[in-house]
């Protein structure tokens, strides 16, 4: 079977008796838009697409509700307004606006494919690769402010006036990567898998857009990658080198602990920070690493291995974890979940105020526990 027109080559491909092919009822004005590779398969059962649409109407309820929550406490609570947690306000309106966009994919969902045509299509990649690439950047800022303020707790914690710069930088650097394919500068954006969302094209076999994706996961996945791993090796390794110290220290001494609130219950503070670190690690990999290697194996890669059911796994993982982020980033802040009971004092929450009045984030918090 060989369908033609103006720039649309269809392989031929045996179907089932009464299936069609991926972009069958879409206008031929409008197919220039989608890269050839998904017409070449066969259209999903309409039931897949109803699926998918009520995951991510769960998605998109937890994760407007976990980082609304976390802009409105953040925001509202003058204790919570340090220049750390402006980090984490700014990973929270990443992940907020991020699921903005997911009722372009339900309604396409709901009407079994490419309804809302180009401008939901470019809509929806435009907003994605905003949130997405700002969240990665916004990790990165993070791993490095909790780097400094652990590493060096006198002089490494940033001013208000040096928070803001840093997420006005994270902004500025990440604004070309969604105007560029918008404008039809570099690189473009297209419809993927079931063709009801949309992203980066790393299919075209052409030069621009091989090395577009090469410059874009360098610049928008590894970098922060790196940086994440690296920073947060480095607390690990700072606190448990501290804590090293101190129990040769006790030893020396002859006591149990050099740590006056010390108890057989408590767990050491390098338990914690590896914990932390590691579930931190962990969110940002399952979150971008499916796209980063989908995008390179388009590019670079077998294409085949790329088939519509496949591709749609890496726009749930980063909408999963846009749920998540919230929870992990500040719900587990013992000042958050304080702000939280006095505001919404039905969520029974019973967090117990803390014997000192402190400010301090969690990096702080971690801080005081390592020194």
């Amino acid at each position: 079977m060989i369908l033609n027109n103006s720039s649309i080559h269809w392989e031929a491909r045996v179907l089932p008796a009464g299936s069609r092919l991926l972009g069958w009822n879409i206008p031929p004005e409008e197919l220039v838009h989608i890269p050839e590779h998904w017409l070449v398969y066969p259209e999903p059962n309409p039931s897949l697409h109803y699926l998918l649409a009520l995951v991510y109407i769960i998605f998109t309820f937890v994760a407007l509700l976990g980082n609304g929550l976390v802009i409105w406490i953040f925001t509202a609570a003058k204790s919570l307004r340090t220049p750390s947690n402006m980090f984490v306000v700014n990973l929270a309106i990443c992940d907020f606006f991020m699921m903005i966009k997911t009722p372009i994919f339900i309604y396409n969902s709901f009407n079994t494919g490419y309804a809302l045509g180009h401008l939901g299509c470019q809509i929806f990649a435009f907003i994605g690769s905003l949130t997405g690439i700002g969240a990665s950047i916004t990790n990165a800022a993070i791993a490095y402010d909790r780097y400094t303020t652990i590493a060096r707790p006198l002089d490494g914690k940033l001013s208000r006036g040096q928070a803001m710069l840093f997420i006005m930088l994270i902004w500025v650097y990440v604004l070309p990567w969604g105007l560029m394919p918008v404008m039809n500068v570099w690189g473009r954006f297209v419809p993927e898998g079931f063709l009801t969302s949309c992203s980066f094209d790393y299919l075209t076999d052409s030069n621009e857009i091989r090395y577009f994706v090469g410059t874009i996961f360098t610049f928008s996945y590894a970098i922060p990658m790196l940086l994440i791993i690296y920073y947060y090796s480095q607390i690990v390794s700072h606190v448990v080198n501290h804590e090293k110290a101190l129990r040769e220290q006790a030893k020396k001494m002859n006591v149990e602990s050099l740590r006056s609130n010390a108890n057989s219950n408590a767990q050491s503070a390098e338990i914690r920070i590896a914990k932390a670190a590691i579930t931190i690690c962990f969110l940002f990999v399952a979150s971008w690493t499916p796209y980063g290697v989908m995008s390179l194996i388009g590019a670079y890669g077998n294409k085949s291995l790329l088939t519509p059911g496949v591709t749609m796994i890496p726009a749930c993982t980063c909408k999963f974890v846009a749920c998540l982020d919230p929870y992990v980033y500040a719900i587990s802040h013992p000042r958050y979940r304080l702000e939280l009971q006095k505001r919404l004092p039905w969520l029974e929450i019973k967090e117990q105020a803390p014997a000192a009045d402190t400010t301090s984030t969690t990096t702080e918090a971690v801080n005081n526990a390592a020194s």
